[in-house]
């Protein structure tokens, strides 16, 4: 007899376009950081939804927030006022450099927002922005062109115009590719989907300097670092730079959908009634669950813990590496944002070793063809991070 798994499997397998290379289990309940299969099989999430869930699954004050909010209004759209937009835009301006925010429904949105801000804002004759080699900012069409990673590219052609790459933390490349069009340079304070990367702040603080001297907009991509995710509400206060425009989505509900551009009153300003819209941005709903998340986040201790596991994550994870060195070279990261980079010889082994943890009740990825990601809810205990890592050196110790 087919397990209820498989009966789910099959039914999906049918009627969804195949974009997905979905794990065989159909997951049907989740509490803090574990989650349930159909089948009744527990796993340790230590994925989050990919960098989503960051109080866990099912956290009573947001599932309050969503029930209240969907029992009082759900949608009216943005042709009105609404309390939890209005909200949660107070809370997120209070706490960040930004004096304005625009709301949509996914971090692709957020950015797509973000790069017509800086084409409209900047002077006629300015379009194109610089994005950094290994960057990910979406997978609709002019964010997958954003992203400055040809493989997202293959099979779309032909592609926006309006972009140009610059080689990561090499400011002459950069500086090389500016030209009379350029209008901004977009990146991501700590790379997630190339292999949990970040940017060396002396490039960082190079970045700002050069916008700065050249009249242009620095945009950073928070949707994967934002919320607290590396141990600071936004990644951006870690580095001594500050951003003209912001981008932020993934945790900012705790799982709903919902995206943010953040930005300053200045740069605000080129955004009028008919300039940009979005039908579901700021949902009601999704408002309410966001301001009980980032509530919670600014609470006393919640970050402090974050940077705490995250910092116990890493002591961990090198560990791992001193003892399986033809397996591992390197431990990278911040908060509870963390990757341990493969060697050359074992990158073939990165999604069998990804398997292998599954199979465990451990759920990992492989990020960028060359990193084990790590991005727990931020509510995970040092028990949880032993018992993934001893879960981990049982899978190399086979490798």
């Amino acid at each position: 007899m087919e397990s209820e798994n498989e009966l789910i499997k099959k039914r999906a397998d049918d009627v969804f376009i195949g974009t997905y290379a979905r794990y065989p289990a159909a997951m049907v309940a989740g509490s803090g950081c574990e989650l349930t299969d159909a089948d009744g099989r527990r796993y340790v999430d230590f994925l989050a939804g990919i960098a989503v869930c960051a109080l866990g699954h099912c956290h009573p004050a947001v599932t309050s927030a969503i029930a209240g909010q969907a029992g009082r209004l759900v949608h009216v759209s943005n042709l009105y006022y609404t309390k939890p937009q209005t909200e949660l835009a107070e809370l997120l301006t209070a706490n960040s450099f930004a004096d304005k925010v625009f709301m949509g429904n996914s971090g692709a949105e957020a950015n797509e927002a973000a790069i017509k801000l800086a084409r409209i804002a900047s002077p006629k004759g300015k379009y194109e922005i610089i994005t950094l080699s290994g960057s990910f900012h979406g997978r609709t069409l002019t964010t997958v062109t954003a992203t400055a990673q040809p493989k997202f590219h293959e099979g779309f052609e032909p592609l926006p115009h309006g972009f140009v790459y610059a080689e990561m933390d090499d400011i002459d490349s950069v500086k090389a590719a500016i030209t009379g069009r350029t209008c901004a340079i977009m990146c991501e304070p700590l790379q997630g989907e190339s292999g949990v990367r970040p940017l060396d702040l002396e490039f960082l603080r190079a970045l700002r300097a050069l916008c700065d001297e050249q009249g242009l907009l620095l945009i950073f991509d928070e949707v994967q670092t934002g919320m607290g995710r590396t141990g600071t509400l936004f990644a951006y206060e870690q580095t001594g730079v500050t951003p003209d425009i912001m981008t932020l989505a993934k945790a900012l509900a705790n799982g709903l959908p919902i995206g943010a551009m953040l930005t300053t009153d200045k740069l605000a300003a080129a955004f009028v009634p008919g300039t940009h819209a979005s039908t579901f941005g700021g949902n009601p709903v999704a408002c309410a669950a966001a301001t009980a998340t980032l509530k919670i986040m600014l609470a006393d201790g919640f970050l402090e813990h974050v940077r705490e596991m995250g910092d116990y994550t890493r002591k961990r994870l090198e560990a791992v590496r001193e003892k399986f060195p033809h397996l591992a070279s390197q431990v990278r990261g911040g908060g509870l944002l963390n990757g341990l980079v493969l060697t050359d010889a074992a990158l073939e082994h990165g999604p069998a070793i990804v398997n292998a943890m599954f199979d465990k009740g451990f759920l990992i990825n492989f990020a960028g063809g060359c990193a084990l990601r790590f991005a727990p809810p931020l509510i995970v205990e040092k028990v949880q991070i032993d018992n993934v890592i001893a879960a981990l050196e049982e899978v190399l110790a086979t490798m």
